[in-house]
C-alpha cells in the first residue's frame, strides 16, 4: 500500500501527515499541526515571523508524523509539499524541506495546489465522496465557487472580486475587539444576537437574477464597511457587540448559502462540496445543508481537516502521483498560482 508524507506550510500551521493509499481511498495514519499563536499578538499573520517559526519546527512536525505514523521515511512511497498560493518566505520553508527529502531519498515529489488540497480534504472522512459535484472554497485567502465534473476538472463559476470571506471575518472580529482568528468568536457570539437589530447588506446578492459573470461573483468590502459605521455610530459596544455579530455573519452566510446552492441546482449536481477555514463554522455547513435539502448533499470535512493541514495535501498529492504527474526539484513557490486544470465555466439558469 502506497504510504505519502504530505507538508503544509502556507501561512501560520506547521503540518506534516503520512497517508496510506489503498483501493477504497486514503487512511490517514498521523497528522501534526501546529500553530503559532504569536500572529493573534498583532491580529493578523506577520509573514517573517511565520517562516521564522517554520524553519523552527518543520523538522520536529515531520518526525512526530512520522513516529505517530509507526513508520519512517525508507517507508515513504512519495512526498507532497504545498507549492502555493500563500506566503512565499513560509511556503519555501516546506517546499525546501520535501525536496531536500525527496532527493535524499529517491522518493517521487509533487507540489500540490493549497486550494486542491482543501478540495480532497473531506475525503478523508467521507470515501464516498466523488465529482461531479459543486464546491464552495472560503477561508482567509479565497472564496471561489467552482463546478466540479471531474477531478482535476474545475470549472470556475465565481470568485471573490475583493475581500475574502475569512478576512472579512478576521477584519470584523477586530472591529468588535474579539480577538484573531475572527471566526470562531463571531460565531460563538451570534448565537446570542438579535437577527433583526442589525440589518446589514447581502453584497452581490442580487446578482443571482441576472444573467453574466456577476452571478456567481462576491464581495465582502462593503459589508465590512457597513460594520464598521455601525461600531462607530454605537454608544455601547459591549451592548451591541452580540447583535451586530449576528447580523454579520447572517448577511455574509446567506450570500455564500444561496449562491452555492442556484449553483448546484443549476448544474444539477447531488454534493456539494465545502471547504477552507471557514468551512469550520457549523452555521455555514448547516445553513447549506438546509437549502439544499431533498436535492443534494453537503459534504463537509471536521474542523482539523479543514484548516491549513498536511492530510489534504497528501490527499490531493496522492492522486496526482497516482497519475504519474512529479514535480521537478526546481519547483519554485508561488503567492498566486492557478488551480490546475481551472477553467472559466458560463453561469447556467437555475433548474426548478
Amino acid at each position: 500500500m502506497p504510504r505519502i508524507l504530505g507538508i503544509e506550510t502556507s501561512c501560520d500551521e506547521t503540518s506534516a501527515a503520512v497517508l496510506d493509499i489503498g483501493s477504497g481511498g486514503g487512511s490517514l495514519r498521523s497528522l501534526v499541526i501546529l500553530s503559532q499563536d504569536v500572529h493573534a499578538i498583532f491580529g493578523g499573520v506577520v509573514p517573517e515571523l511565520a517562516s521564522r517559526a517554520h524553519v523552527q519546527t518543520i523538522a520536529p512536525v515531520v518526525e512526530q508524523a512520522l513516529a505517530e505514523a509507526g513508520t519512517t521515511m525508507a517507508e515513504l512511497d512519495g512526498i507532497a509539499v504545498t507549492m502555493g498560493p500563500g506566503l512565499v518566505r513560509a511556503l519555501l520553508v516546506g517546499l525546501m524541506y520535501g525536496k531536500t527529502l525527496a532527493w535524499s531519498l529517491g522518493k517521487p515529489f509533487i507540489g500540490v495546489h493549497h486550494l486542491e488540497g482543501h478540495l480532497f480534504a473531506p475525503t478523508l472522512e467521507d470515501p464516498a465522496l466523488a465529482p461531479p459535484f459543486t464546491a464552495l472554497l472560503v477561508s482567509g485567502g479565497h472564496t471561489m465557487l467552482l463546478d466540479v465534473p471531474a477531478w482535476g476538472d474545475y470549472r470556475l463559476l465565481g470568485q471573490t472580486i475583493d475581500d475574502a470571506a475569512g478576512e472579512a471575518f478576521d477584519k470584523v472580529a477586530k472591529l468588535l475587539q474579539l480577538g484573531y482568528p475572527g471566526g470562531p468568536p463571531i460565531e460563538r457570539l451570534a448565537a446570542e444576537g438579535d437577527p433583526a437589530r442589525f440589518r446589514l447588506p447581502r453584497p452581490m446578492l442580487k446578482e443571482l437574477g441576472r444573467e453574466g459573470p456577476a452571478r456567481y461573483a462576491f464581495s465582502f468590502s462593503g459589508l465590512k464597511t457597513a460594520v464598521l459605521r455601525a461600531v462607530q455610530q454605537s454608544d455601547d459596544l459591549a451592548r451591541d457587540r452580540a447583535d451586530l455579530a449576528r447580523g454579520f455573519q447572517d448577511a455574509a452566510l446567506d450570500v455564500l448559502v444561496e449562491k452555492t446552492a442556484h449553483a448546484a441546482f443549476a448544474y444539477e449536481r447531488d454534493t456539494v462540496v465545502l471547504g477552507g477555514g471557514v468551512a469550520c463554522n457549523r452555521t455555514l455547513a448547516e445553513r447549506l445543508r438546509r437549502k439544499v435539502a431533498g436535492r443534494a448533499r453537503v459534504s463537509v470535512a471536521t474542523p482539523r481537516l479543514n484548516t491549513d493541514n498536511a492530510a489534504m495535501i497528501a490527499a490531493a498529492g496522492a492522486w496526482r502521483m497516482a497519475r504519474g504527474e512529479r514535480s521537478a526539484f526546481d519547483l519554485e513557490p508561488r503567492d498566486a498560482i492557478a488551480l490546475p486544470g481551472l477553467t472559466v465555466q458560463p453561469a447556467l439558469e437555475a433548474r426548478a
